[in-house]
C-alpha cells in the first residue's frame, strides 16, 4: 500500500492505493497522522477509490487513525469505498462508526457543516 497526502480547504486528504493490510503501512500512516495533528490539521478524509483489497488489519489501521484523530479533537472520514469495502464495513458494523461519503468533495464539505 502507498498513500498520497494533499490538502483541500480545511481538510487533509489521504489517498490510499493498493492493498490495505496493516503491518508496516499502519505504522507509516500513524506517523503521518501524528505529524498532521502536530501541525494542527485534524480533519482527515481517507480516499479509498484506488484500494484493491482491504483485510481486517487494514480496517484496524483505519480504526486506529479514527481514534487518534478523535482524541486530538478531529475526525477521520471515508470517501469512495468500493462495494466490497462497504460490505466489509457493514458486516463488521463499522459502517456505524465511520462517517462515509460517495465522494471526496462530499466528505470535505461535511466538515464545514460541523
Amino acid at each position: 500500500m502507498s498513500f498520497n497526502v494533499s490538502e483541500r480547504y480545511n481538510c487533509v486528504i489521504i489517498e490510499l492505493k493498493g492493498n490495505v493490510m496493516g503491518g508496516p503501512d499502519a505504522v507509516n500512516l500513524n506517523e503521518k497522522l501524528h505529524e498532521l495533528i502536530d501541525q494542527g490539521k485534524k480533519n482527515v478524509v481517507v480516499n479509498l477509490s484506488k484500494v484493491k483489497f482491504m483485510n481486517s488489519s487494514g480496517l484496524g489501521m483505519l480504526i486506529g487513525g479514527l481514534t487518534t484523530l478523535r482524541k486530538a479533537g478531529g475526525d477521520l472520514r471515508i470517501a469512495n469505498a468500493s462495494d466490497k469495502i462497504e460490505s466489509l464495513l457493514m458486516v463488521t458494523k463499522l459502517i456505524t462508526v465511520f462517517k462515509h461519503f460517495r465522494s471526496v468533495d462530499e466528505a470535505v464539505a461535511s466538515f464545514e457543516n460541523n
